[in-house]
């Protein structure tokens, strides 16, 4: 059984066994929490009712939040060439092709969002193995895979995150970090969640936010009301 911290246990009194709460009440609460020494990160995890057996029930794709994630994300960059200058120019740490490729199979991972101009791939495909089990795979789905690399990578920069369930229909999305105020954080749960409702597969059936929760890195989580949760997004 995991020993929880003294931290933990006076946050954790502060939630209601079984309750559903609202999302601003969920956002208050933790704010409330106990804080560790380090800025943590607030994310919102999901239970969907799909498949995740079916490929084609498979829910991911990229939602560009209002107020940031509040992370540093460091960006490298697939292309060759002008693209190659222009996303440097835009914040890539890193930029290449055969040699980017190489350096990753070599061990290299110090990046948390890869992108590919579509004639790169051919080097990226061969990465499967090292980024697929890491979500760091370019895809079209994502704007990952793309020409206007430039574009991408600022965008990535400022705010955008990626989505995806896993093979048991669960994701979790950062949403925000515990220094920004309470009207921010509540904003981009609601555009998260909107974009996850958006990439709802058609042979989805019942209920599609099956179980919500929020929680910040090392504290408990709050549940959420999902019937009101799905109202105010519908």
């Amino acid at each position: 059984m995991r020993k929880r911290s003294k931290r933990y246990k006076v946050s954790a009194q502060l939630v209601e066994v079984g309750k559903r709460y609202s999302l601003e009440e969920a956002v208050a609460l933790i704010s409330k929490m106990q804080r560790p020494k380090f800025e943590e990160t607030v994310a919102v995890a999901l239970k969907l009712g799909i498949d995740p057996k079916q490929s084609e029930q498979v829910v991911r794709g990229t939602v560009s939040l209002p107020h940031g994630s509040g992370k540093d994300v460091r960006v490298i960059v697939f292309a060759e060439g002008d693209k190659a200058e222009a996303a440097k120019a835009s914040g890539a740490i890193e930029v290449g092709s055969a040699d980017l490729a190489k350096k990753i199979g070599d061990g290299w991972l110090e990046f948390d969002v890869a992108i590919a101009t579509p004639d790169m791939m051919k080097h990226v495909s061969k990465l499967g193995r090292v980024l697929g089990p890491r979500g760091l795979m370019p895809n079209p789905k994502t704007g990952t895979v793309t020409e206007d690399v430039a574009g991408a990578v600022r965008a990535f920069k400022a705010g955008r995150v990626e989505f995806k369930t896993d093979k048991l229909g669960h994701m979790n999305i950062p949403v925000g970090k515990t220094s920004f105020n309470e009207q921010a954080l509540v904003e981009n749960v609601v555009a998260a969640l909107q974009a996850v409702v958006r990439a709802k597969p058609s042979g989805a059936k019942g209920a599609f936010l099956r179980r919500v929760a929020l929680a910040s890195t090392m504290n408990p989580a709050v549940r959420l009301d999902e019937a009101a949760l799905t109202n105010r997004l519908s």
